[in-house]
């Protein structure tokens, strides 16, 4: 079975953790946080954020990257404006996780040299420097869900008469 997972390394800006988090929680994606973070996890803004959500959210945080690799396992994707491929080129299968820098620098050099392979990045204008993080992480993650034809997710609404 497929599970889907988000992993913000050292977000600083508590509204797109709160809209990411309210993301997760609405198509059952695990959201986790790698410290330090631009915030505190009772900031204001980030509640805000994330209405009255976090009661569906899987959450977890992490002190380091080494904390985190250490406890998981599956496929990472890593998602930078430095990237040679299209987050559509991309399969995504099993126990995935997909990656997103903090707002100012990204993720670490060191972590995309790592696996250039699995780099990628959403098309844009090249005189534009970048998407919003809780754009591109609902991007992401809608992507890897309609790969999984939206398993486990509600797909018919119910229209007014």
């Amino acid at each position: 079975m497929n599970r889907l997972n988000v992993v913000l390394v050292e977000p600083e800006i508590p509204q797109n953790t709160g809209n990411i988090s309210r993301t997760c929680a609405a198509t059952g994606t695990a959201l986790h946080l790698i410290r330090p973070l631009g915030f505190e996890l009772s900031d204001r803004y980030l509640k805000r954020a994330g209405l009255d959500y976090w009661q569906y959210l899987d959450l977890s945080v992490y002190d380091s990257l080494d904390e985190f690799f250490s406890k998981n396992e599956g496929e990472f994707w890593f998602f930078t404006t430095k990237a040679r491929r299209a987050y559509t080129e991309a399969h995504f299968e099993g126990n995935t996780y997909l990656f997103f820098g903090k707002e100012t620098a990204g993720l670490p050099e060191s972590l995309l040299k790592s696996s250039p392979d699995r780099c990628l990045r959403f098309p844009m204008l090249e005189r534009i420097r970048s998407l919003n993080l809780s754009n591109s992480a609902a991007i992401a993650v809608y992507e890897a869900l309609r790969q999984w034809d939206f398993e486990g997710l509600e797909t018919n609404g119910v229209f007014p008469r």
